[in-house]
């Protein structure tokens, strides 16, 4: 499994066991790591702070040549929010874990140029799956149902 994968899986179990949503998302620049984090809406009462928010907020300000150049890795298929701000802040390419239990905007992100790479990973779906069906209101609460 990739590094990196492995990384935002790491952050999507620390999610969960602080009482969070399990989703984890990793920044990459140029082969490092510059961000992590992980859904934490629930942990800091937060409107906005999925994985990938989390994670662009932890790496900090970056110039426009830096994220265009970045890597951004996540167990799930980004929502708007977290495509939106991909596309902002022009990340050209999104390694996911997961698109079965959630689709983001998947064909918007690639009609703007944004490559996607679905790993499909299985320990991302089980992930998900079981947190869904324990906790179905939280998990409908996170994607604005």
């Amino acid at each position: 499994m990739d590094e990196f994968l492995r990384m935002a899986i790491e952050e999507a179990e620390q999610g969960l066991s602080e009482g969070g949503i399990p989703i984890g998302s990793v920044l990459v620049l140029d082969g490092t790591v510059i961000g992590r984090g992980h859904n934490r809406r629930v942990q800091r009462q937060s409107a906005i702070l999925h994985a990938e928010m989390d994670c662009l907020e932890n790496a900090g300000r970056l110039r426009a040549s830096e994220y265009q150049r970045a890597i951004l890795y996540s167990t799930l298929s980004p929502c708007d929010m977290c495509s939106g701000t991909s596309l902002l802040y022009k990340i050209p390419r999104i390694v996911i874990g997961e698109n079965r239990t959630f689709r983001g905007p998947e064909e918007y992100l690639r009609s703007r140029g944004v490559v996607l790479e679905i790993v499909d990973n299985a320990e991302c779906v089980q992930l998900m799956e079981e947190f869904i069906r324990r906790c179905p209101e939280l998990w409908n609460e996170d994607i604005g149902e």
